[in-house]
């Protein structure tokens, strides 16, 4: 990816923006250049009409009813779940779990497969650019289980320590853990190669996507990996809803994450049995508006194209790298240059000395939003050498003239200084 790529000339970006209405406001005087993409999306009017829809035409609570409202909210919900299964390419709708996000979703492995898979002495692998929500759940496990916790290391470049995969798989590992692109460097990760190699050495794989799936067409079965996150609010959906996907193999063997109505079969004082695969993972009365938002949220980015998308994203991310690097002093963390590893739409920097904080404080006024700390990766931080960065994150409704603003905004800043 370089700096002389075009942008696609049927990708209307402008065009785009209009169905973000939060786009066209101004903050503190200034128009809005949203740059938190990485955190939560902005939504689209579809899907705030279809929460709207719902709640004024098809509220009901799913499953079980059998008057119309019930049925239709039914309906909803699980075509939601198709739409899902053919978003990720997943084998079934038995394989699609909702939850409230990517760290329910964690959260569920970690207690049913660890229940149903692992004891004392046996290991998880995790890599250094993990998410909170990646880490602390497998911690928990560990703990629980009496079992330890490996870390797959990474070079200076922000690229993964591939090669060393193989000295960390042996015979007590369980599951290997890894994000598909880094929330603060934007590095996407070979998850197919290092899923290939984990299964040659019979060990599953759960692939964090929290960060790709917005980005780039996923398929899990091409993936081949055993299970897959990812969150609603960060593909234009609501917050509060996200999804597992399990092969179906796993999941009939783990037990329920929580238990009450919906996941199960028959209930005595004396013995419960489970209901039918997804239910079993499905405690309680889902966000059943939420599955369908998301659903919908899903149709819209379809409908533009995943693979439009992604290229109008390199493009734009190759665009903001180039013109971020002008700026004096700037450190910009992965996106090495001349690398051979693809970029995901994520940049993350520091300014000589002005603390990441300072700078994004600053650009805010300016009405730049950007997000500045440690993102949920504090052993990352470490491993950089830093306290936080500032952290630019770009959508597809994002403009060269939102990264002009940013570089710009920058240039105030460090002046003041």
């Amino acid at each position: 990816m370089t700096a002389t790529t075009h942008i696609l000339p049927d990708f209307d970006a402008e065009a785009i923006r209009s169905d973000f209405p939060i786009l066209s406001r101004e903050v503190y005087g200034r128009p809005l250049v949203y740059l938190d993409n990485a955190a939560t999306t902005q939504k689209p009017r579809a899907v705030v009409e279809a929460i709207a829809s719902e709640y004024y035409n098809e509220n009901a609570n799913v499953h079980r009813g059998v008057h119309f409202l019930s049925q239709k909210a039914t309906e909803l919900h699980e075509a939601s779940r198709e739409t899902v299964r053919q978003f990720i390419n997943a084998g079934s709708t038995s394989e699609i779990i909702f939850t409230r996000g990517t760290t329910e979703a964690i959260n569920l492995l970690a207690f049913s497969f660890g229940e149903a898979y692992c004891q004392a002495g046996d290991e998880i692998i995790v890599t250094v650019m993990e998410h909170h929500s990646n880490i602390v759940p497998w911690q928990m496990l560990c703990q629980r289980k009496g079992m330890q916790l490996r870390v797959l290391p990474m070079n200076d470049d922000g690229t993964l320590q591939t090669d060393q995969l193989s000295t960390l798989l042996n015979s007590r590992t369980r599951l290997l853990c890894i994000t598909h692109v880094s929330n603060v460097l934007g590095q996407v990760n070979p998850v197919a190669d290092i899923i290939r190699t984990a299964h040659e050495a019979g060990v599953p794989v759960l692939v964090d996507g929290a960060q790709s799936t917005p980005h780039f067409a996923i398929d899990v079965q091409a993936l081949d990996c055993d299970f897959f996150a990812f969150s609603g609010h960060k593909i234009y959906g609501p917050t509060g809803v996200g999804v597992l996907f399990g092969k179906q193999k796993y999941l009939e063997e783990m037990p329920p994450y929580q238990g009450g109505g919906e996941m199960i079969d028959h209930v005595s004082f004396d013995h419960t049995t489970y209901n039918q695969l997804p239910y079993k993972f499905e405690a309680g009365t889902p966000d059943y508006v939420g599955t369908h938002a998301l659903a919908t949220a899903l149709q819209y980015v379809s409908h533009i194209g995943m693979d439009r998308i992604a290229a109008y994203e390199r493009d734009l991310t190759a665009y903001a790298l180039s013109q971020l690097r002008n700026v004096p002093d700037i450190h910009i963390y992965g996106h090495a240059p001349g690398a051979t590893t693809a970029d995901d739409a994520v940049i993350s920097f520091n300014v000589g000395h002005i603390h990441h904080l300072d700078m994004g404080t600053l650009l805010d006024r300016l009405g730049i939003a950007v997000r500045t700390g440690h993102h949920c990766a504090e052993p990352l931080m470490r491993r950089l050498g830093v306290e936080g960065t500032v952290r630019a994150s770009l959508a597809f409704y994002n403009t060269r003239a939102d990264i002009d603003a940013l570089v710009a905004g920058i240039d105030r800043v460090r002046k003041m200084f």
